[in-house]
């Protein structure tokens, strides 16, 4: 018989999660200016979503995918500020124990290894906590900073779908990288 994990009892349990300089934690509509800031910028957001064009269009995302079903999803917090600088989140699939990881960060704060920060504790609550399986994320073949994440945090490239999307009108390609609980502990151990 395998024992059943409530895992939103976990994700509740694990609503706030600190690194060396971040704190993950529930995202309100106190962020709304911060998240406007990167989610109103085309660089920042083209790989990801549409811009948002009003601060409205910000308080309306926050509301309906941040606030409406909390669990998983994360604000990035800048421990030293206090400002969001980004979020993350962890998708759960039940079924099988895996997780899709998805995040964004913004581009006044790239290049300082604040992802694969926030990135890393989520890996650890997953594969700590969740009990999961594997952890995979997808990136757009022509993003590779995204993919560059992916490969600090150890991801393997387990797949390339050509012609995947069509995002803007364009044709996009997909990228999916993946670690599993045993490369990761393999990995924690070295």
């Amino acid at each position: 018989m395998e024992l059943t994990i409530n895992r939103n009892l976990i994700f509740a349990q694990y609503q706030q999660i600190e690194t060396k300089r971040l704190r993950l934690r529930p995202v309100t509509l106190e962020d709304a200016v911060d998240m406007y800031e990167y989610a109103s910028d085309e660089e920042n957001t083209f790989f990801v979503f549409p811009r948002h064009q009003t601060l409205s269009d910000t308080k309306n995302c926050i509301a309906d995918w941040f606030m409406k079903e909390p669990l998983g999803k994360y604000g990035i917090e800048q421990k030293e500020t206090g400002k969001l600088i980004g979020t993350i989140d962890l998708r759960v699939q039940e079924i099988n124990r895996t997780a899709e990881i998805g995040y964004i960060l913004n581009k006044r704060y790239w290049g300082n290894g604040y992802v694969p920060e926030a990135a890393g504790a989520l890996l650890r609550l997953g594969f700590e906590k969740l009990e999961l399986v594997r952890i995979h994320a997808w990136h757009n073949s022509d993003n590779p900073n995204s993919g560059r994440v992916m490969e600090k945090l150890h991801m393997k490239q387990e797949g390339f779908i050509p012609d995947a999307q069509i995002v803007k009108g364009e044709l996009i390609s997909m990228v999916l990288r993946g670690i599993t609980k045993a490369e990761w502990l393999a990995l924690q151990q070295a």
